[in-house]
């Protein structure tokens, strides 16, 4: 089998777009945690989640529009928004831009997440109950599939090549990066972008969450939700750059396991 090198990341994360932000303010011990204000948590026990910053791109926020034209945010969940951005990063890291057909069948995406665009169908559901099927949008659907963060960057990218997505839970991330690399090291794919994208950050999550704590521990509230997107580039050594380069990183092996609930 081939040998697999890391060349380029990408994060969005509560501590910062990017990844210079999020690991200068990891190591310095800041935190991304706080209150919840963008929607009511009076009736919720936990009260406090990851987020990440918005603004309008400096210092460490998130500006959507320089990821994704504001018309195609309006179809989709924040997770694949993310997912845009983290992926964009990546390649930008991995000066992988490829032109030529050739390349471009040949660079796929494998992009997961654990629960996807639930916000939107929760949002969607209450529509349908209030005022009729007629009022749900036709991008309903392709706007919340997970399979569709990998849609959307192959498509604004030109990558052609597998196109795939995983769903194991908190694993997600860690699975669909190990199952890129396994693709890249049979000869299916030169350059593969992966990784997970997830915005978990709304009622019906923080509330189910929260109940599924309850039979845990009497005194667990609630574990702490955040949004996390993390997107690395991953090439075969013969396509990476010179072997020089201090980004090419060889991939280890992942292990897949189930991931339960505990």
């Amino acid at each position: 089998m081939r040998r697999v090198v890391v060349t380029g990341l990408g994060m969005v994360t509560p501590l910062g777009c990017g990844i210079e932000p999020t690991w200068q303010r990891l190591i310095t011990g800041r935190s991304g945690i706080r209150r919840i204000e963008k929607f009511e948590v009076s009736d919720i026990p936990c009260k406090i989640a990851g987020q990440v910053p918005r603004g309008d791109g400096s210092d460490g926020t998130f500006d959507a529009d320089q990821w994704m034209e504001p018309k195609e945010q309006r179809k989709v969940d924040d997770f694949i928004i993310f997912g845009m951005g983290a992926a964009k990063q990546a390649l930008d890291d991995a000066d992988w831009h490829p032109q030529q057909y050739e390349d471009q069948i040949t660079s796929g995406v494998l992009i997961g997440s654990g629960i996807g665009g639930v916000e939107g169908i929760a949002e969607t559901a209450l529509l349908l109950r209030d005022r009729g099927p007629r009022r749900v949008s036709p991008f309903f659907i392709p706007g919340r599939l997970i399979n569709l963060a990998s849609g959307y960057v192959s498509i604004a990218h030109g990558l052609k090549g597998p196109n795939h997505a995983v769903v194991t839970a908190c694993s997600t991330g860690a699975h669909a990066i190990g199952d890129a690399g396994r693709l890249i090291a049979l000869g299916d794919a030169d350059v593969m972008v992966a990784g997970g994208s997830e915005s978990p950050v709304n009622r019906i999550s923080l509330a189910g969450f929260a109940a599924r704590c309850r039979p845990v521990s009497m005194t667990r509230r609630s574990g702490h939700r955040g949004p996390m997107t993390a997107i690395a580039t991953a090439s075969s050594w013969e396509r990476a750059p010179a072997p020089s380069s201090s980004k090419n990183t060889s991939m280890p092996s992942v292990a897949v396991r189930a991931s339960m609930p505990s």
